[in-house]
């Protein structure tokens, strides 16, 4: 018969079986982004138990065979988990496995990035504590547990590949925004300064907002008309790279 060990937390690692052979755990991870303070940031939670006990971490944890349907339903139920909405935007990004990522034993990740609005969040789960982290480059100030400065960088990468062709950036603001408050989005998160003439030529072409007639936002100069995303259930494609102009 298999034998099992529990780590802390609960989750049952399976160890060799009648063969002699290890059978692998498998855990699902979050990379959850926000722009906040003209910055993009990354939800980290201390890990409450060992391994790696006090340090910062990528939310997550072991698939529940019992409660999950599918990985994207573990993804999901842990989004929920550790920030008390479900994100507007989940897309899984890469299957991690080796033997020697976790001391546990033979341990394979998938992970997921989330796009969200800050203020909708609610930290808590089953953490000692949580934090919006601000990104530096491709990582962050924390030494991360476990592989995960490498998962966080893949995901930074991912999300910056996609800015530059599609919509996504629109589900890091309010469901009501102006057009400078998109463009900024995307330069904070791109890391550069794009022409306003050429980013709004893209998103004009994308066919992708629509105005909200009557309604403006005051601000230091002329009112801003606001916009909405059209439709959040299609994917939608810039015909160019939306940086190839930047200033």
């Amino acid at each position: 018969m298999a034998r099992t060990a529990t780590p802390a937390g609960g989750a049952a690692v399976p160890g060799p079986d009648d063969s002699g052979s290890a059978k692998p755990s498998f855990t699902v991870h979050l990379a959850i982004f926000t722009v906040r303070a003209e910055r993009l940031h990354v939800l980290l939670v201390k890990r409450a138990e060992p391994p790696f006990q006090g340090d910062w971490a990528l939310p997550g944890g072991f698939l529940d065979p019992r409660r999950d349907d599918s990985v994207d339903a573990c993804a999901a139920r842990k989004l929920v988990e550790e920030t008390g909405v479900q994100a507007p935007y989940l897309e899984q990004l890469k299957t991690y496995g080796s033997r020697d990522r976790d001391p546990r034993g033979w341990i394979i990740t998938t992970v997921y990035f989330a796009l969200m609005v800050s203020d909708s969040v609610r930290l808590g789960g089953n953490q000692a504590a949580a934090c919006w982290a601000p990104v530096r480059g491709d990582g962050v100030e924390f030494i991360l547990a476990f592989d995960h400065a490498l998962l966080l960088a893949d995901a930074v990468e991912r999300l910056r590949s996609k800015l530059e062709y599609t919509h996504i950036a629109v589900h890091l603001l309010p469901e009501e925004f102006t057009l400078p408050e998109l463009q900024r989005t995307y330069e904070i998160i791109l890391q550069q300064p794009l022409d306003k003439s050429s980013f709004r030529r893209r998103v004009a072409q994308a066919d992708m907002l629509e105005e909200i007639a009557g309604k403006l936002r005051d601000g230091s100069g002329r009112p801003a008309r606001l916009y909405r995303f059209r439709d959040y259930d299609r994917q939608t494609f810039f015909p160019r790279s939306i940086s190839r102009h930047a200033r």
